[in-house]
């Protein structure tokens, strides 16, 4: 059997993971963050990055044990031998990948309206709709392309640090969160959302030198130089633009450099972000399509959506089903709402990560771990349960609307898993 060639080290993985978490995430989710928590909005960063390092030293110390592809799936089924359960791990990731990509493609819609005058909902349908023919024709995917743009996107972040940084003279209260702790909180749910990706970096656990030693450093490495980028962008905003007028700004990044290098400079960010924008929407689908594509694969989705096109070489109609639920979540129309969901989904990930760690100390004591994740009370892992407890109180905060559709999501990957099994065993 032909394995991966191992090829990664240190470096390579850690920019891998950098790349994957820093997307349009922040282009798109500042304005809505800083209206919550106003000055403090630093703060929820900072918090949301807290709460991924959590789950990241989990996914660390699973991924020591099972240095494989398909980590969460792997995770799920090595600790609770489940089917049920891993299928579900699948149906959320897969669901996080379509509701990511219309939050972003909301985003995508924002920015846009700043060169054409035209909605928002329309410009994300558009966008998606392009985005998958592009999907459906293929796409090649490389890691020196992922490097270039991940080096524009940080380009453009850099661009806002070096503005708000260098402004002198002024005084801004770090501090001030006009919602109190409620705000910070609320926008820590919602800022969660531009972390999401770390998550994706045991994926490539079989390409890694050594993924025992390196894969644990890497995603804390990650997590921990993004979240420095995030919390600089953010200062920076709050010092140039009021709290108040980036919370109900469409182009929120777009503003803060119009506001303080002119109409020009403006202009420049503006196309960083539909580029980077754009970028994560294609990422997002194409992640989508190939996740639908691999469960259907393992014969836990009909067989259909693992069909290859004979002349493209695509997945063609996971690619045109993920495209449609993907638009079909845009027209709920407000980004931070869309987020959410997604935040909820990818949520009920974390914690059966976390779940899955704490039953593996117990079931499988001495199986090898080159990692631990540390604060340990004698096998029980403490982070791991606040991995859990921390984004579940996030939860709390979310708006009834919010919950009901992400509890829907996982209700109806239970329903699909049992109609489909029960069909499947009849049919035998």
């Amino acid at each position: 059997m032909v394995e991966l060639k191992r090829h990664l080290g240190l470096f390579h993985t850690t920019m891998y993971g950098v790349g994957l978490i820093l997307g349009a995430g922040i282009y798109a989710l500042i304005g809505d963050a800083a209206g919550e928590a106003g000055n403090s909005v630093w703060i929820s960063f900072v918090l949301a990055a807290v709460s991924a390092i959590f789950t990241g030293l989990s996914y660390a110390e699973l991924s020591s044990m099972y240095p494989k592809a398909a980590a969460e799936y792997s995770f799920v089924k090595n600790a609770f031998g489940n089917n049920f359960v891993a299928f579900l791990v699948g149906w959320l990731t897969l669901f996080v990948a379509v509701i990511s990509a219309a939050a972003i493609a909301l985003g995508f819609g924002g920015y846009l309206t700043q060169l054409f005058q035209i909605p928002i909902v329309l410009a994300a349908i558009l966008i998606i709709t392009i985005l998958t023919f592009v999907n459906y024709f293929g796409i090649k995917e490389s890691s020196s392309m992922n490097i270039i743009f991940t080096i524009i996107e940080a380009v453009g972040l850099g661009i806002v640090i070096w503005v708000g940084l260098s402004i002198t003279g002024i005084e801004i209260d770090y501090f001030d969160a006009p919602h109190g702790f409620s705000g910070i909180f609320s926008a820590f749910t919602l800022v969660f959302f531009a972390y999401i990706g770390f998550e994706n970096i045991a994926n490539i656990a079989e390409e890694i030198k050594n993924p025992r030693k390196v894969l644990p450093r890497a995603i804390i490495l990650a997590i921990s130089i993004t979240a420095i980028v995030y919390m600089l962008v953010s200062i920076s905003a709050v010092r140039v633009l009021d709290w108040q007028e980036l919370g109900i700004s469409v182009a929120p990044l777009a503003d803060v450099i119009k506001k303080s290098l002119g109409q020009e400079w403006g202009f420049g960010i503006l196309i960083i972000a539909l580029f980077a924008t754009t970028n994560t929407v294609l990422i997002m689908l194409v992640s989508g399509s190939r996740i639908l594509y691999g469960i259907s694969l393992d014969k836990a989705l009909p067989g259909i959506f693992s069909a290859i096109h004979q002349k493209r070489k695509t997945p063609w109609i996971a690619v045109i089903l993920i495209g449609a639920l993907s638009a079909s979540f845009v027209f709920i129309g407000d980004i931070g709402t869309v987020a959410n969901i997604s935040v909820f989904a990818i949520i009920m990930v974390f914690v059966l990560v976390n779940f899955a760690l704490i039953w593996l100390r117990y079931k499988q004591p001495d199986m090898e771990r080159q990692f631990r994740s540390p604060v340990n009370v004698k096998k029980f892992p403490v982070l791991a349960a606040l991995g859990i407890i921390t984004p579940i109180l996030g939860i709390i905060q979310f708006e009834p609307f919010v919950v009901m559709m992400g509890l829907g999501v996982v209700a109806s990957g239970a329903l699909f898993y049992y109609i489909y099994n029960k069909v499947r065993d009849d049919s035998k």
